[in-house]
């Protein structure tokens, strides 16, 4: 039986079973590729979603517990935060670009919670999001240019 979920605002019936991450889901049921599989286990922050607004990594969250949950990808961001993925790429932050989905997604929800982070809490937000091309100054640069915009 087809589960149905919410994703970016819209319900998709999803036939899959239930334990099938939610990464996959997105990708392969529902075409939105823009949320990335790094390393499966949820240490590497690529394939970050939204779940009520709260950051999740879509490769540990099965179909079952995204069921009841509004799900937002990176597909949805730009229309929700547009200054912040403008910023991102004025401040030149990414270089290669394949963690850049889990990094806007896990600052979105930063500067939702905390409209002025300091250095220590953006750390602290982003510390589940490795970028192998090491851009995390200039991550936090454009975090605090947004935070400065929304103060």
């Amino acid at each position: 039986m087809p589960d149905s979920i919410s994703v970016n605002g819209e319900i998709h019936s999803v036939d899959a079973d239930e334990d099938t991450p939610l990464l996959w889901i997105l990708r392969d049921h529902l075409q939105l590729t823009g949320t990335k599989f790094g390393c499966g286990q949820g240490f590497c922050g690529a394939c970050t979603v939204h779940l009520d607004g709260v950051p999740a990594r879509s490769c540990q969250t099965t179909l079952k517990s995204a069921r009841d949950k509004s799900i937002t990808t990176i597909e949805e961001l730009g229309k929700q935060h547009p200054r912040l993925v403008a910023v991102w790429a004025e401040r030149n932050v990414p270089q290669c670009g394949y963690c850049q989905a889990g990094q806007l997604m896990s600052a979105a929800a930063l500067l939702e919670s905390n409209p002025s982070p300091s250095d220590a809490d953006i750390d602290s937000a982003m510390s589940g999001n490795i970028c192998r091309c090491g851009t995390y100054g200039r991550i936090r640069s454009a975090i605090h240019e947004i935070a400065g915009e929304i103060a």
